[in-house]
């Protein structure tokens, strides 16, 4: 079934839901269609996005011991998978891995992905699943009574609000023989380099935020002036995290779905948080959620870490 036919009324009613809130939001899990999942991947080579390369370094570095960490003839689970590069660090340092199951979103890139995969791993099977990881996971039921390991990099973890990334690693270790859980997390720094991140000088950053409006257009049936909205990444030192807004140059009114949507000059949509952790507020997140971090790995400038978490 074409894709667009699926998500299109859950994302008319989210949009409805979000854009009638005081602060108007959009949920960001409606950033990754074919097209943002595609600048997504642009936006992890910019210089400015240290992220992925700080993170890709310390996968690099340490798989072999994360590694240690998988059992004979188990299951990797990758949530919010994209492109699957860094996961490639894990697959090559773990050959006693029986399947890798990447969970995404969007279908037709998670659909070409896996076939690249299939075709780089030829003793692994390949399962992608297309879901919302937010939502309750159903596995296939040949994995159901296979250990699992799940991945969680880019510190997606930091776009949920702390009752929601508990409710996720709840439901993570609910999932079935979880072994462990190995979480990306970005660090707390200097704002300025918070702030680069997240609005580059190529503008890619500011086209995969707009790129929300578009698909509300497209799918949804919106009338968004695109161009009357500018990107802006703003540090919020109070709750330790980046937001992402889409402002109105203009007052306007907008339509969707029936509603009208007023917005006045300097009026913003929040789409996205990226929360930064220290070991300790991540270590009591996890806890939170029913793990304990057995593991702490950082790169040399302690930019980013990746945790090997265990179920209590």
């Amino acid at each position: 079934m074409d894709k667009q036919t699926v998500t299109a009324p859950n994302l008319l009613a989210s949009a409805l839901q979000t854009l009638s809130n005081r602060q108007k939001a959009l949920d960001p899990k409606w950033f990754y269609d074919h097209r943002g999942s595609e600048l997504f991947e642009d936006i992890t080579k910019l210089p400015e996005y240290y992220p992925t390369r700080t993170e890709t370094a310390i996968l690099s570095t340490h798989a072999r011991r994360i590694a240690a960490n998988i059992t004979d003839g188990a299951v990797l689970i990758e949530l919010g998978s994209g492109a699957s590069v860094k996961t490639r660090l894990l697959l090559d340092a773990a050959p006693q891995l029986a399947t890798y199951a990447p969970v995404d979103i969007s279908a037709q890139f998670l659909q070409g992905v896996a076939a690249q995969l299939q075709t780089d791993y030829l003793s692994l099977e390949v399962t992608p699943i297309v879901a919302d990881f937010m939502s309750p996971i159903s596995l296939p039921a040949h994995l159901l009574d296979r250990d699992l390991i799940v991945f969680f990099p880019g510190s997606t973890i930091g776009n949920l609000t702390s009752d929601a990334a508990i409710g996720l690693l709840r439901s993570v270790r609910d999932l079935g023989r979880v072994r462990a859980m190995v979480v990306g997390a970005d660090l707390a720094k200097d704002a300025t380099v918070l702030v680069d991140a997240y609005d580059d000088a190529t503008g890619t950053t500011a086209a995969f935020n707009k790129n929300l409006l578009y698909r509300l257009n497209r799918e949804a049936g919106a009338n968004f002036d695109v161009e009357k909205f500018h990107h802006e990444a703003r540090w919020n030192e109070d709750l330790s995290r980046i937001e992402m807004h889409l402002v109105s140059r203009t007052t306007q009114i907008v339509d969707l779905g029936g509603c009208s949507f007023h917005f006045k000059e300097g009026e913003s949509i929040h789409t996205e948080n990226s929360h930064k952790y220290t070991r300790n507020s991540l270590s009591e997140l996890a806890e939170a959620g029913g793990w304990y971090v057995t593991d702490w790995l950082t790169d040399p400038q302690d930019l980013f870490s990746v945790s090997v978490l265990v179920p209590h």
